[in-house]
C-alpha cells in the first residue's frame, strides 16, 4: 500500500485524565486544538501532524519516547518549557550535561526527553 503524498502523519497519546493532559499539551506546550469531542482532543503538531489526545483509564507508560519534535534552537525551548514547569530527564550518559541536554559526539545532535503528565516520554531534537 503506498501512502499518498497529501497523507498527514498521526499519532496517538493515552492518558488516564484526559483534562491534565489537555492543559499540558495545549497550556505547556502550546499545541493549537483543532477538534474536541467525547474520543479524544486533536491537536496541530506542526508540518501537517496531528496529535490524537484519547482517554485509558488502564493506561500505563513506557521507558521509551513515544512522540518528539526536530527543533531548530534546542536549548531556547528547554529554557521556555522550563519556565512552564517541565522537567527534563537526566540519563546515566556520558555526553549529557546536569541540565538533561544530550550532544552526540561529533556534536551534530542535541536530544532532550521530558514527560507528560501521564509518564509518557517525549523528546526534543535538534540537527545541525
Amino acid at each position: 500500500m503506498a501512502i499518498v503524498p497529501e497523507a498527514r502523519a498521526i499519532t496517538f497519546i493515552s492518558t488516564t485524565d484526559r483534562a491534565r493532559a489537555e492543559a499540558f499539551y495545549g497550556d505547556v506546550l502550546e499545541l493549537p486544538e483543532l477538534s474536541l469531542d467525547e474520543y479524544a482532543t486533536i491537536y496541530d503538531m506542526g508540518g501537517g501532524a496531528i496529535l490524537r489526545l484519547t482517554s485509558n483509564r488502564e493506561w500505563e507508560s513506557h521507558e521509551y519516547t513515544v512522540l518528539g519534535w526536530s527543533i531548530p534552537d534546542i536549548e531556547t525551548t528547554m529554557a521556555q518549557l522550563r519556565a512552564k514547569g517541565v522537567e527534563f530527564l537526566v540519563f546515566d550518559e556520558e555526553n549529557q550535561n546536569v541540565a538533561g541536554l544530550w550532544t552526540s559526539v561529533d556534536g551534530a545532535m542535541k536530544a532532550a526527553w521530558f514527560r507528560d503528565p501521564d509518564g509518557n516520554l517525549l523528546s526534543l531534537t535538534q540537527t545541525s
